[in-house]
């Protein structure tokens, strides 16, 4: 993007915020309207939702007030937007005057699309933050650590996205956190585990792996764990068929000229992880994970249906799915 924070003057410019990472999106307002009030102080500031929007309050907004000649308007929810407003908002945005700094703000979707048809279509600066792949965490974390003037390698930032998950917020949080209890500004894989205690060990993910590690005991002992600590059952199989899948692709692609990134790209996984399912390659066949990913299909259904013991249900998967692994090995 054209970004909010270059350092130009804001006011006579529209700033298009769009896409579902919310944090991101309000980072991006929050410099804006930093960059607005700095460049000139006595501004009034106005922040509207679309949805409680007329043309009325648009116009009061956007023209100053009687102790400022100048205006930074922040309009959210363009989703909402009350179809009688989408004319008077997009030709304000199409000539905002010299004493005016606007940022429209839609968290995507098809809501609102026709208003923000006709607003791309001004060439507006824009800021996009799509939702985040899965794969693309661990990199959002390293970004983040770097943002926080911190350090974080890669065995790092994949810890702390398995133990938070993936809201951006929480891992942004928890970025601050273990930097502020460094003494070096150094975010370590180490200091991840020790700070989050048994909480990385006992995630749906962790369970997943040690089960395809053919590691019944440590499967068994984290299931249990997680669950008694209220990961609910459908993670558990979710996490298992989503490995179990990964695998079966890597198994289908390994032997083709793509390059490791590429590889990944078509998998849905982050580089780093293709180390892992190549190790996992040796004990796993293309037929043996097809048999897996039924067994952890019937546990799913047997959860959803309200079974009387899920606990039960999900230990009898792990242990079928194990038993898969090495059949058929040639």
């Amino acid at each position: 993007m054209l970004g909010p924070v270059d350092g130009t003057n804001p006011f006579g410019r529209v700033l298009l915020v769009t896409g579902p990472e919310t944090l991101l999106a309000e980072r991006a307002v929050s410099d804006f309207v930093g960059l607005a009030t700095r460049e000139r102080p006595d501004a009034a500031v106005n922040r509207l939702e679309a949805v409680q929007l007329d043309a009325g309050t648009l116009a009061e907004a956007a023209g100053g007030s009687l102790f400022a000649s100048a205006s930074v308007v922040v309009v959210s929810g363009l989703g909402d937007l009350p179809a009688e407003v989408a004319d008077p908002l997009v030709a304000l945005a199409g000539d905002p005057g010299p004493d005016l700094a606007l940022v429209l703000v839609h968290a995507g979707g098809n809501k609102g699309k026709g208003v923000l048809d006709r607003l791309r279509k001004l060439r507006l600066e824009v800021a996009d933050y799509p939702a985040f792949k899965p794969w693309e965490m661990p990199r959002f974390v390293a970004e983040e650590v770097r943002r926080q003037k911190g350090r974080a390698d890669q065995a790092a930032a994949a810890a702390l996205v398995e133990a938070v998950g993936t809201d951006t917020r929480s891992l942004a949080a928890a970025v601050r956190q273990l930097l502020d209890d460094s003494a070096d500004g150094v975010l370590s894989e180490a200091a991840v585990r020790r700070y989050f205690g048994g909480r990385a060990e006992v995630t749906s993910f962790a369970v997943a792996d040690d089960v395809l590690g053919g590691r019944a005991d440590g499967a068994l002992g984290k299931l249990r764990w997680a669950l008694s600590t209220g990961v609910p059952p459908v993670l558990i199989t979710s996490a298992l068929s989503n490995n179990l899948r990964s695998l079966g692709k890597y198994l289908d692609g390994r032997d083709s000229r793509l390059r490791d990134a590429e590889l990944a790209r078509v998998i849905g996984v982050p580089p780093w992880k293709l180390k892992d399912l190549s190790r996992l390659s040796r004990d796993w066949k293309p037929q043996a994970v097809a048999q897996a990913i039924q067994v952890v299909a019937v546990a799913d259904a047997q959860i959803k249906g309200a079974a009387s013991d899920p606990g039960f249900a999900l230990e009898q998967a792990v242990l079928k799915v194990i038993g898969c692994r090495g059949r058929d090995r040639r």
